[in-house]
């Protein structure tokens, strides 16, 4: 199982947040960005926003043992 982030590093903001989230499942990984958006950023938790960190899903690359 692969798992995937989302990295605040890659879109900027004024508060240069530089937070990363792990998660094992999609909906695990939106519902924590979402909470995140909101309480950090000030964002409103929308259908819209929902979408935009969705697509903003990575996936975590292993590294070799």
């Amino acid at each position: 199982m692969s798992r995937k982030y989302i990295d605040c590093r890659e879109y900027p903001s004024q508060t240069n947040c530089t937070v990363s989230i792990f998660a094992d499942s999609d909906e695990e990984l939106l519902e924590v960005a979402v909470q995140h958006a909101v309480s950090v950023h000030g964002h409103e938790d929308t259908k819209d926003l929902r979408e935009q960190l969705y697509k903003a899903f990575r996936e975590e690359r292993r590294r070799a043992a």
